[in-house]
């Protein structure tokens, strides 16, 4: 019995030698390992391969979790990765294992520091110069934590007194001159002064690095999308109000504006893409939608009213356009887009003066742009021509008349009109005249080449417009010319 517990302890001591063999050898790869993870993590870092270093900085923190080095490298990485949050962990957890790391609490310290973290941040630069007094780095950034402590307190008092523009400039001090720039709140705070002073492009540009700055900041997200949401950027909106979602997706401020963002930006894009497919009566229906869905933002009201009354030009509602283009301008009186569009309403309703108004402010507004040159030239054009003669108002029709309702006006007109219908002498000649004009205005506005460039502001029967000038009888609609006929004569014409 005795040889046989022998041999059993003998065989449990060659298990467990063997047990630290294997564990000795085990410890020497991983050793071996790490060791090879740092060299690599190390070279790659000197080349500037960030995200390789990192790899292998991974692979030595998990094959050595004790070794304070391999955090701090690691750290090392992050930072110059612009990576500061992901760095902190990393030096705390190099300084719980070697509190005399004065490096790493430097280190943490001025991370702090830009962070806004004051209070924290002293503790380390404390701790270094209570090991090291000499210590200068330690010793400078504590001044800098004292200084941005009083300024933390300058700005909320001035904040709370209403003072927002003392108060953005002390914070500029704070955020500029490098002393706390990873600080949210100090940024949040300035960008309610912005919103508070009415300028919201300036909140959005401070609020947009807090979403990195802040873990789950579901708040700054909400903000910006409201922001852009009041600016007309409802691209922009939906994006920031999904990023709130995405962190939590029953958030329930978030939620119900995604809805209402997602619902106004899906009208908006349909109203655009109807224009485009000149489907213009049912955009204006979509806008009137864009109107019901967000009445309190004035952008959106004021954006339907200058589509709409885009959409009547092109579907040639003279005065309905001009009644809502001139709702628009007084919401928008510097808007060039609606004084374009009223213009050419005020052109298809024969009112060529106005348009020529319209055209002269727009480009007071905008001098460089070519729609807005041409526009004005065109206007310029018709003016002229319309002191001379208006084939539409010869026939009594609008710009937009087809070509059967030129037809029948120009029949009635003419057999009023008709010189046969006159006795006196004088009579005649008037009816003349106006027979006259009345068959120029069907030859020009009958014959689609010659209206067009009527309407492009050239009158195609006037002898100066036409190649080697002079010959009256050019714009003579007919075979023949009744003041040659000399005594009485008697008018043919046909009615096609």
């Amino acid at each position: 019995m005795n040889s046989g517990m022998e041999s059993c302890r003998r065989t449990l001591c060659s298990l467990s030698l063997l047990c630290v063999i294997l564990d000795l050898q085990l410890d020497g790869a991983t050793h071996v390992e790490i060791e090879h993870h740092l060299e690599m993590g190390r070279k790659l870092l000197a080349a500037g391969q960030l995200a390789e270093a990192l790899s292998h900085y991974h692979s030595a923190v998990e094959g050595d979790s004790k070794n304070y080095l391999t955090y701090y490298k690691r750290a090392a990485v992050f930072l110059a990765m612009g990576k500061s949050k992901s760095a902190l962990p990393d030096l705390t957890r190099a300084i719980q294992l070697k509190p005399d790391f004065l490096a790493a609490r430097l280190q943490r310290g001025n991370i702090l520091l830009k962070q806004g973290n004051t209070q924290e941040a002293r503790e380390d630069f404390e701790a270094v110069l209570q090991r090291s007094p000499d210590h200068e780095e330690a010793h400078d950034q504590l001044m800098k934590a004292n200084e941005l402590e009083e300024l933390q307190e300058e700005a909320h008092a001035a904040y709370h007194q209403g003072d927002y523009s003392t108060t953005i400039t002390v914070l500029e001090r704070v955020i500029e001159v490098c002393i706390s720039p990873w600080d949210p709140a100090s940024r949040e705070l300035r960008a309610d002064c912005y919103i508070r002073m009415g300028d919201p492009q300036k909140a959005i540009q401070d609020l947009t690095p807090t979403t990195r700055l802040r873990n789950d900041n579901r708040a700054a997200f909400l903000k910006l999308s409201l922001l852009h949401y009041s600016l007309g950027e409802h691209h922009e909106s939906l994006n920031h109000i999904r990023e709130c979602l995405k962190l939590d997706q029953d958030d329930k401020e978030c939620f119900s504006h995604y809805k209402q963002v997602k619902k106004l930006s899906k009208q908006l894009d349909s109203a655009e893409e109807l224009i485009q497919q000149d489907r213009y009566q049912e955009a204006i229906d979509k806008y009137e939608s864009v109107m019901k869905t967000e009445s309190n933002v004035p952008f959106y009201t004021n954006l339907a009213k200058e589509r709409i009354c885009y959409c009547l030009v092109k579907i040639k509602l003279a005065q309905e356009a001009i009644d809502v283009c001139t709702e628009a301008h007084q919401r928008d009186p510097r808007n060039t887009n609606v004084l374009r569009d009223r213009a050419e309403a005020y052109i298809l309703n024969q009112d060529y003066e106005k348009a020529v108004e319209d055209y002269q402010e727009a480009r007071e507004f905008d001098s460089d742009n070519n729609d807005i040159r041409e526009g004005l030239e065109r206007a310029q054009k018709l003016l002229k021509i319309s002191r001379k003669r208006d084939y539409y108002k010869i026939l009594g029709v609008g710009r937009n008349a087809n070509k059967q309702e030129i037809i029948r006006a120009y029949r009635k007109l003419a057999q009023q009109w008709h010189p046969d219908n006159f006795q006196s002498e004088s009579e005649k000649k008037e009816a003349e005249k106006k027979f006259i004009d009345i068959a120029s205005a069907k030859e020009v506005l009958t014959n689609p080449e010659m209206r067009q460039k009527f309407d492009a502001g050239e009158d195609p029967l006037d002898p100066e417009n036409q190649q080697g000038g002079g010959g009256g009888q050019q714009g003579w609609p007919f075979h023949f010319n009744p003041f040659e006929s000399g005594g009485s004569f008697h008018f043919k014409f046909q009615y096609n």
